[in-house]
């Protein structure tokens, strides 16, 4: 695979202060590592630094990205918000786009838990690059019975 289609690894200065490695990884996102997430006491924020590799054919950042990427957040957001006693699915996700960004930039997705209970939750985000808002999502997550790790 030649470089121009790799994602490389960031320069610790390129990641904004708090952020880290994500903890966790799956194998829908590993191509767009390295990923990472900053925790705060109500959410699970990702971000990463935006590279050719995360582009639709027109040079833009591709919209599915955008759309993975909140689903996780707001997934591991409800899931902090309820101790990581339980896991959950996603029912339903919407995103609204509202703007683009461009490799170079930090995409950050930023969620907020709406409502937990025994069966759903409830989450939104907001998508920014370099702090400007470029989309927002919301979605709805079934509470699942918690399964021990896949190796």
């Amino acid at each position: 695979m030649s470089t121009d289609t790799q994602v490389v690894p960031d320069n610790p200065q390129d990641v904004p202060q708090g952020f880290e490695p994500l903890f966790r990884k799956s194998p829908l996102t590993e191509p767009w590592e390295p990923l990472y997430q900053k925790k705060t006491e109500q959410a699970v924020i990702i971000g990463l630094r935006l590279a050719r590799p995360h582009t639709n054919g027109r040079g833009l950042i591709h919209g599915g990205l955008i759309a993975a990427l909140a689903d996780n957040a707001m997934g591991y957001s409800c899931g902090q918000a309820t101790d990581w006693t339980t896991s959950f699915v996603t029912i339903s996700l919407a995103v609204d786009f509202v703007g683009s960004a461009n490799v170079g930039q930090w995409l950050a997705i930023e969620s907020d838990v709406i409502k937990t209970g025994s069966t759903i939750c409830f989450a939104q985000s907001l998508i920014k690059a370099d702090g400007v808002t470029i989309a927002r999502a919301n979605g709805t997550f079934r509470v699942v019975p918690k399964k021990p790790p896949v190796s």
